[in-house]
């Protein structure tokens, strides 16, 4: 990644990250131009082969049944749908405070001329719902309830064959309006370009695993993408007030998602940097998930000695970690100094894990930096914001002459014509 010079010079690595290149790339890249174009010539038949191949399971009918939606419903244990209705009801709630603030406009910049905007859901939404490693109970959650409160008049989940029924439950209580067992590629192929059982989206959002994002990445322009998501990433920003223990436990927490999670602490604080390595190894003695999680620090694991306050802001906006938490002596004053991360843990008590679960932020974030020019996914990336206009008299006297001008002055008769027709009518 691009590293200052000077913000060089005022840190030091007690632990680096190792280097992974991008060997497997071109194999994905190819393998996934290979997926979608059997979907795109062969539609369900194709989408039968890959899940065979990619699988193991045999599927006669690609869409859950609602029959099947409320049995995988009653399938859960009291406690697990309560809390899944309690995450919902979070969601839910933060979405809707969200849509409010999107407001319609509409406004006279000059006597005669209106200028406005509309607030349009998208039509038809495709939410891929990974299986992953673990059934991320609310996965479907974070994807579907923001497309319902926008308004969206479909959403379309997919999820791979073998996801586990509390997966298909989540979708339905989340308000999917049809619930379909594919996954991978050939699932994004299938809502982007449509099959016999399965409609095209008009977008596609969710996280999935590197052939999911490579497909994402080969469709966008077929269809809207929410964005483009690598591994999870976790860092802490903090000073000589951080907890080590704390702090280890939540880079683990972050870590056991998967062997390739990035996980970092910056620190202004020598002793609680040396304190954190200590406590992660501690840890990883009697962590269950310290097969993924200990991998993942070994080679992504990354602890930073800053100079001071502002070289540790500059680190970290460098960064910009999908996941920030900050644990300084004045939490709000540092946050309100950062700029690039994917969502912020503003506070010892704010873990990753609440925002994750059941808080009601959305957990799908920005990777790989994106942090720097884009936010996660929220009710505001199921809407399109459309810009409108309409003249009356007073209007077209105020802008045809300096449209006619341009247009004579970019050698564009056309244009000039149909500026000059209108002002010659008024």
């Amino acid at each position: 990644m691009p590293f200052d010079k000077e913000l060089g010079r005022k840190v030091r690595h007690l632990k680096v990250p190792v280097e992974h290149g991008s060997q497997d790339a071109a194999r994905i890249e190819q393998t996934v131009r290979e997926v979608i174009t059997g979907v795109r010539s062969r539609g369900d038949a194709a989408l039968r082969e890959y899940t065979r191949a990619f699988d193991q399971a045999e599927i006669d009918s690609f869409e859950v049944s609602l029959p099947d939606r409320e049995a995988a419903v009653a399938g859960l244990d009291a406690q697990t749908a309560a809390d899944t209705r309690f995450a919902i009801q979070q969601v839910r709630a933060f979405a809707q405070a969200q849509l409010q603030t999107i407001l319609p406009l509409e406004i006279e910049t000059l006597p005669g001329l209106h200028l406005g905007h509309r607030v349009i859901p998208i039509e038809r939404i495709g939410a891929y719902v990974p299986g992953g490693r673990y059934p991320l109970l609310s996965a479907p959650i974070m994807t579907i309830v923001p497309a319902k409160v926008a308004g969206c008049d479909e959403v379309i989940a997919c999820l791979p064959p073998n996801a586990h029924h509390a997966m298909i439950a989540g979708c339905h209580l989340s308000g999917a309006n049809r619930i379909f067992r594919v996954g991978g590629a050939q699932a994004i192929a299938a809502m982007a370009y449509g099959t016999e059982s399965i409609p095209t989206v008009d977008k596609v959002v969710g996280p999935g695993n590197a052939y999911v994002n490579e497909a994402k990445r080969q469709v966008f322009g077929q269809v809207g993408i929410d964005q483009l998501a690598g591994p999870s990433e976790i860092y802490v920003v903090a000073d000589a007030s951080g907890d080590a223990a704390m702090i280890a436990t939540d880079l683990l927490a972050q870590a056991e998602h998967d062997v390739r999670t990035r996980v970092g602490l910056i620190t202004t604080d020598e002793i609680l940097a040396r304190d954190t390595e200590k406590q992660v190894e501690r840890q990883l003695a009697d962590l269950p998930t310290a097969s993924v999680a200990g991998a993942a620090w070994r080679d992504f694991g990354e602890i930073v000695i800053c100079d001071d306050e502002a070289t540790m802001i500059a680190y970290s906006d460098m960064i910009a970690a999908e996941h920030l938490q900050v644990h300084t002596s004045d939490p709000h004053a540092t946050a309100a100094k950062l700029r690039n991360y994917g969502s912020l843990f503003i506070g010892p008590l704010a873990s990753v894990v609440y925002s994750d679960k059941c808080c009601g932020t959305n957990h799908t974030l920005p990777t790989m930096r994106a942090g720097r020019y884009t936010g996660g996914l929220w009710v505001g990336s199921y809407v399109k914001i459309c810009t409108h206009q309409w003249l009356d008299r007073r209007g077209v006297e105020a802008v045809a002459p300096p449209a006619i001008r341009q247009s004579a002055s970019e050698g564009l008769e056309g244009h000039r014509r149909a500026a000059a027709l209108r002002f010659d009518r008024v």
